[in-house]
């Protein structure tokens, strides 16, 4: 099957991956390397890789010291990127994050000095003790990739990726994020805490130093550019259109939910499946690509009715529910990249 050229309203150059086996190859490479400082979560490791080529943001509810911190500098250090740190507090204000003008003494006049939003992995940690404001300004960055600073706009850098953490304890002095707001997330993940050979692995590796200080690129910024591009061609047939329509549709009829998935969503599991099908090593989203991904896409997006609550439901349960009642289109066939 040919593939797909990007967009042409993008105006980006041609991705210099020649198949979807040199993309496969290149996201096995950054998970194995990202592996080697955070054991035993290769499958979390996957989801935030198929976040940022697909060009999301990933959202963690997560103990604190459970490797968050570690993967978004893993992330960078793989894909020879930047990485910013911003602990979110209630005093915390818009300008801390994306950038204020300051007196430039020698000129007397006004420069734009950049946040730390100007990164390629931007980790906003316990983003929920930052005010509405703050948040506001964070997720505008997001959705545009782009600041605007008394009226004059700045680029972000590409990629852009933010993985912002939430802790589910301690929630004095917090501010929840709407449901508004949990929607620009692509995913919700969760690293969680390791098994035990996985944590002895841990202490191994950080026995005389930290492993993370001698992680070494595997990739370039310009070839996980490649790698977005290449994913925003992979096909999605008309019948996979359908069936992911189909699962968000039946989010906002089940009887346990109050609020169902938004087109926002319909769309995020889409991008999320091309490069799902891609890291596979293929040219097409098969049923099985949007079903791997789904629980990461909707668990965020879902309210329970009051009676789900106090029956017990959960997200994570209605969501298996609906992927086993929506009829999966069949007669796809498998074509290599």
């Amino acid at each position: 099957m040919t593939h797909l050229p990007a967009p042409p309203e993008e105006s980006v150059a041609a991705p210099t991956i020649g198949s979807g086996r040199e993309f496969a190859r290149r996201f096995t490479a950054m998970v194995d390397n990202i592996g080697t400082v955070i054991k035993g979560k290769d499958d979390v490791i996957r989801q935030a890789l198929v976040a940022m080529l697909a060009e999301g943001h990933v959202l963690f509810e997560d103990l604190p010291g459970t490797g968050k911190t570690v993967l978004a500098r893993a992330i960078a250090a793989t894909t020879s990127g930047s990485t910013s740190r911003v602990q979110c507090t209630p005093d915390l204000l818009p300008a801390d994050i994306t950038g204020s003008t300051v007196l430039d003494r020698a000129t007397g006049d006004f420069t734009f000095r950049e946040g730390p939003v100007f990164t390629n992995v931007l980790l906003a940690d316990e983003v929920n003790r930052a005010t509405p404001k703050t948040q506001s300004a964070l997720l505008e960055a997001m959705a545009e990739k782009r600041v605007t600073f008394d009226g004059t706009t700045y680029d972000l850098p590409s990629p852009f990726f933010v993985i912002a953490t939430m802790n589910p304890i301690e929630l004095a002095g917090t501010f929840p994020l709407p449901e508004a707001q949990l929607d620009r997330f692509q995913f919700k993940l969760s690293l969680g805490y390791t098994d035990r050979d996985a944590e002895v692995s841990v202490l191994r590796a950080n026995r005389q130093q930290a492993a993370i200080l001698s992680l070494e690129p595997v990739v370039t910024i310009d070839e996980v550019i490649d790698m977005i591009v290449w994913a925003r061609g992979v096909t999605t047939a008309d019948p996979i259109l359908y069936y992911i329509t189909d699962l968000v549709q039946a989010t906002r009829d089940d009887p346990a939910l109050l609020m169902g998935a938004s087109t926002r969503a319909a769309e995020a599991l889409m991008r999320a499946s091309r490069v799902m099908a891609a890291s596979q090593g293929r040219d097409d989203v098969l049923p099985d690509d949007v079903k791997l991904i789904a629980g990461a896409v909707l668990n965020h997006r879902l309210v329970l009715t009051p009676d789900a609550q106090l029956q017990e439901e959960r997200v994570d349960a209605v969501i298996d529910r609906i992927l086993h009642r929506v009829k999966v289109p069949q007669g796809l066939e498998v074509t290599p990249a």
